[in-house]
């Protein structure tokens, strides 16, 4: 299983981005929790945002009424809309989520590569 992101860039304060993230390989898997953490310079990993499969979202307090975690089952993409970004939002930000193997009865967490995102002041 693979998780891959798409959707960082360099924006504006103010400005919006859509981070993706899809997750490949999980035929015979089924996704649980999907998540989005991010790291700044010289900080540790931070939680975001999350979604469980039902649709019941989570938000860290930093981000809630700017940031939106979605999600599309069928195509196993999760999605994060950023809005009125602040430079403090500058981080790499990853992809998490929790999948179950079907075939080794187990529950595996992964992540993805992570991708940049860059709010200028």
């Amino acid at each position: 299983v693979q998780l891959v992101e798409s959707g960082g860039g360099l924006v504006q304060a103010g400005g919006s981005l859509r981070l993706s993230c899809a997750a490949s390989g999980s035929t015979r898997s089924i996704i649980n929790a999907m998540g989005w953490y991010r790291q700044a310079p010289g900080k540790q990993r931070e939680l975001v945002a999350t979604i469980t499969s039902g649709g019941s979202a989570n938000y860290a307090d930093s981000v809630k009424g700017r940031f939106t975690i979605s999600r599309d089952n069928a195509k196993n993409t999760v999605y994060l809309q950023m809005n009125s970004l602040k430079p403090e939002d500058t981080a790499v930000y990853y992809c998490n989520a929790d999948i179950f193997s079907l075939q080794k009865e187990f529950l595996y967490n992964y992540w993805g590569q992570g991708t940049q995102v860059t709010v200028s002041s």
